[in-house]
C-alpha cells in the first residue's frame, strides 16, 4: 500500500535531524544493570515490597527506562511484549489476553488494573482500561508490574488471569516542568502534555500534569454481513471516512508527605464508530463510544514497635461514565453505564515473629451506582432504565514462612461476600526454594473468581430494542492454576526462566440465546483447560544494551475438546535496546522490538493468519539541554494483519493499522 507524502516528509526530516547530532553532544546513558533490574521491587503481588524472588508469581517489571526506549504509547503495548500476552483491538477497545485467554469483546474483566494500588476496574462491566481509554499519560508512569496468575487471595474480584500494577512518577523523580509534544501520521494523531513536580522544603511531593490526544484515524473498508437482512436500506459493505478518530483529555495529580499520600487520576476518551458495534446502522456518522473515569485515594502507611510492625489505611474513591451513541432504523440511541464506588481498606504486617512475615487485611467497597441506560432520543417512550447497587467486602490473611535459610512458603486465603456472588474462598500456596545462590524455584498454587458483572446479569431490553435478556441467575466463575518457576542467573549479565503451568475454568460466562424468548442471553458456558510453558531471556552488557525475549506455547480449549476463540499457540517476544556507537553519534539510542502471534480461531470458525511485526524507536537528549527527542515506527514492514471479532461486531475480523511513524519531542526545564 502506497504511503502518504507527508509520512514520507516526517520520516526523511526526522532521520536526517538524527544523524547531524552535533560532536560536543556526550552523555552515558546505559541502562539499568540486570543487577539492578533484577533488584527493583514489586508491590502489586502482595500489597507489600517484595523482592522478585520473593513473589508468589513469574512477576515481571517494565520500568520508565523500557517505555522510554521502545516508544510505548499505551499500556497494551508496554504489555504486549511479556510472556503470554497478547493484545487484540476491535476499532473501539484493546483487550489483554493472558496465557491463551482471551476472549473477544471480554472488556478485561478477568485481569484486576490497579494504579498506585487503587484498584480501576468499573463496577457496571468490570472493565480494565488498557489502550487510550487509560487514565494515565504513559509519561507519567514509573514501572509497570504484571503479575500472572489468580490474584483472588489478596485482591478478591477480577484476578483470575493477572494483577497489572501501575506505579506513578514522584514530584521528587521530575523535579522540574516537562512539556511534550508529539506527531504521528497515518492517523494525523496528536500529543501534548504538561507536567509539574517537585519535592518542596517543607517535605511534600507534588506532582500536577494534564494531557491531550486527538487524531482523524485511518479509513478502512468495512463488510457487514447480514445488515440488509436487519433493513434493506442499509449497506453490507463499504469505506467507513473519517469515523474513525479518538480525542481524549487527561489529569493526574499526587501529593505526599511522611506516612500521607494521596492521587487522583481523571479520563476523557472518546472514539469514533467505524465498525457498528453492537449490529447498529453502518456507516452512519457520529456514532461513538466515549469513558470518562475519575480516582482517587487518600493512605496513610508507617511503622511501629520498632519497625516489625506496618499499618496501611486506605480511603478510595471512583467514578466511570461510559456512554455510546447508535443508530438504528435512523433513530439516535444513548446507551450509558453509570459507576460509583467507594470504600476503604486497613493491613497490618507484622515482622515480630523470627521467620514470619504475616499480613492480615480487611477491604469494603459500597457500588452506590451501578445503572445501565438505553435511551432513545426521538420516543422517551422507548427509553430503558436499569438501576443497581451492590457491596462487597473481603478479609484476606498471608504468611510468608521462612522454613530455613534456602526454604520459605507463601500461604494465603481471602474470604469474600458480595451482594451479588454470595461467599467465595480463594486460597493461595507457594513453596519457593533457593536451591542454588543463582537458582530460585517456585511451586504455585492458587485459586481466584469472578462474579457475573451488571451488565452480563441485569441488562435486559426486552419490549424495547428486544436484544438481550437479563440472567438474574448467573453464576459466577472460578479458576484454579498449579504452575512451577525456575529463575536461573548465568553469571552477573544473563537471566533465564522457565514456567510450566496449568489452569483450569469452570462455568465460564458466555453470550448464549435465551430458550424462551430465542433472544441473547449471557450463561454459564462450560469448563475450560490450558497447559502451557513460557520460556524467556534476559541479557544485559557494559556497554548498555539489553536483549529481552520470550517465546510461550499455550494449549487451551473447552473440556468437550473445542478450541477456544482468539487463542494463540505460539507467540514469540525480542527486544532489544542500546546505544548506537557505530554511528559516531554520542547519546543516540535506538529500541528495535518483534512480535509474533500464530493463528487465531474466530467465531465463525475460520483462522487468521500468523503474523510478525516489527517496531523501531531512536531517541537522544543530547542535543540541548533539556531537550529529548525520539522517532518511532510502528509495524515497520507494513504488515497486514488482523484480530478477531466479538459477538457484538458485524465483522468476523477486523484489520489493524499498517505502518506509521511518530516524532515525538520533550523538553524539561
Amino acid at each position: 500500500m502506497k504511503r502518504p507524502v507527508c509520512c514520507r516528509t516526517l520520516l526523511s526530516l526526522a532521520l536526517a535531524s538524527l544523524l547531524t547530532q552535533p560532536a560536543w553532544a556526550k552523555r552515558d546513558l546505559t541502562e539499568l544493570s540486570l543487577e539492578d533490574l533484577l533488584n527493583v521491587t514489586v508491590v502489586g503481588a502482595a500489597k507489600y515490597e517484595q523482592r522478585q524472588e520473593e513473589v508468589a508469581a513469574a512477576a515481571s517489571v517494565i520500568t520508565r527506562n523500557e517505555i522510554k526506549a521502545f516508544g510505548w504509547r499505551t499500556l497494551d503495548e508496554a504489555l504486549a511484549t511479556l510472556p503470554g500476552i497478547h493484545v487484540s483491538y476491535d476499532r473501539q477497545y484493546s483487550y489483554i489476553g493472558t496465557r491463551g485467554f482471551g476472549v473477544p469483546g471480554d472488556f478485561n474483566t478477568r485481569i484486576l488494573l490497579t494504579i498506585n494500588g487503587n484498584r480501576a476496574n468499573d463496577v457496571v462491566y468490570d472493565g480494565a482500561a488498557s489502550g487510550r481509554d487509560f487514565p494515565l499519560d504513559m509519561d507519567l508512569i514509573e514501572r509497570i508490574e504484571y503479575i500472572p496468575g489468580p490474584g483472588g487471595a489478596v485482591y478478591g474480584q477480577n484476578a483470575l488471569f493477572g494483577v497489572v500494577n501501575v506505579v506513578t512518577r514522584t514530584g521528587a523523580g521530575v523535579n522540574g516542568t516537562e512539556v511534550g509534544l508529539a506527531y504521528q501520521d497515518l492517523n494525523s494523531a496528536r500529543d501534548g502534555r504538561f507536567t509539574w513536580g517537585k519535592k518542596l522544603d517543607n517535605g511534600l511531593d507534588v506532582l500536577v500534569s494534564a494531557s491531550g490526544h486527538r487524531s482523524r484515524g485511518e479509513d478502512h473498508f468495512y463488510e457487514f454481513p447480514g445488515a440488509s437482512d436487519v433493513d434493506p436500506l442499509w449497506p453490507d459493505s463499504g469505506v467507513a471516512r473519517g469515523m474513525n478518530g479518538t480525542k481524549g483529555q487527561q489529569l493526574f495529580a499526587s501529593f505526599a508527605r511522611g506516612p500521607w499520600f494521596f492521587d487522583f487520576a481523571y479520563g476523557d476518551n472518546r472514539k469514533d464508530d467505524p465498525t457498528a458495534q453492537y449490529f447498529s446502522e453502518p456507516l452512519v456518522p457520529g456514532q461513538y463510544q466515549r469513558d470518562k473515569t475519575l480516582q482517587t485515594q487518600l493512605q496513610y502507611q508507617d511503622s511501629f514497635a520498632g519497625d516489625t510492625l506496618q499499618l496501611t489505611g486506605r480511603l478510595f474513591l471512583g467514578r466511570q461514565r461510559y456512554t455510546g451513541l447508535f443508530y438504528y432504523a435512523d433513530s439516535p440511541y444513548l446507551a450509558t453505564g453509570s459507576s460509583d464506588w467507594q470504600g476503604a481498606e486497613l493491613r497490618l504486617l507484622s515482622t515480630r515473629w523470627a521467620g514470619h512475615k504475616l499480613m492480615l487485611g480487611l477491604e469494603m467497597q459500597e457500588n452506590t451506582r451501578r445503572d445501565q441506560t438505553n435511551l432513545s432520543l426521538v420516543d422517551p417512550a422507548n427509553n430503558l432504565v436499569i438501576p443497581g447497587t451492590g457491596w462487597r467486602a473481603g478479609m484476606f490473611v498471608q504468611d510468608e514462612w521462612a522454613l530455613n535459610n534456602s526454604l520459605s512458603a507463601t500461604l494465603g486465603l481471602r474470604f469474600d461476600r458480595s451482594s451479588v456472588a454470595g461467599n467465595t474462598l480463594s486460597p493461595r500456596a507457594a513453596l519457593i526454594w533457593l536451591a542454588a545462590p543463582s537458582t530460585t524455584m517456585k511451586a504455585l498454587y492458587g485459586r481466584a473468581h469472578r462474579a457475573p458483572n451488571a451488565y452480563e446479569r441485569d441488562y435486559d431490553d426486552v419490549g424495547t430494542s428486544n436484544t438481550q435478556v437479563a440472567n438474574p441467575g448467573l453464576g459466577g466463575e472460578m479458576v484454579d492454576t498449579l504452575e512451577l518457576v525456575v529463575d536461573q542467573r548465568v553469571g552477573r549479565d544473563l537471566s533465564l526462566r522457565g514456567s510450566l503451568y496449568r489452569w483450569n475454568m469452570r462455568d465460564l460466562v458466555v453470550l448464549g440465546t435465551d430458550p424462551g424468548t430465542g433472544l441473547s442471553q449471557y450463561q454459564s458456558g462450560g469448563d475450560v483447560e490450558a497447559t502451557g510453558i513460557e520460556l524467556s531471556a534476559n541479557k544485559t552488557w557494559d556497554w548498555g544494551g539489553r536483549l529481552r525475549g520470550s517465546l510461550s506455547h499455550q494449549e487451551v480449549a473447552y473440556k468437550s475438546g473445542a478450541r477456544l476463540e482468539n487463542s494463540p499457540q505460539l507467540l514469540g517476544k525480542l527486544n532489544f535496546s542500546g546505544p548506537l556507537p557505530a554511528t559516531g553519534l554520542p547519546g543516540l539510542r535506538f529500541g528495535a522490538e518483534v512480535q509474533y502471534a500464530s493463528k487465531r480461531l474466530t467465531r465463525d470458525g475460520t483462522e487468521l493468519d500468523a503474523y510478525w511485526l516489527a517496531n523501531l524507536h531512536l531517541s537522544t537528549d543530547t542535543w540541548a539541554k533539556g531537550l529529548e527527542l525520539s522517532l518511532g515506527l510502528y509495524n515497520l514492514f507494513d504488515r497486514r494483519y488482523a484480530h478477531p471479532g466479538s459477538d457484538i461486531n458485524y465483522q468476523n475480523s477486523i484489520l489493524q493499522d499498517g505502518r506509521s511513524a511518530r516524532l515525538k519531542a520533550i523538553f524539561r526545564f
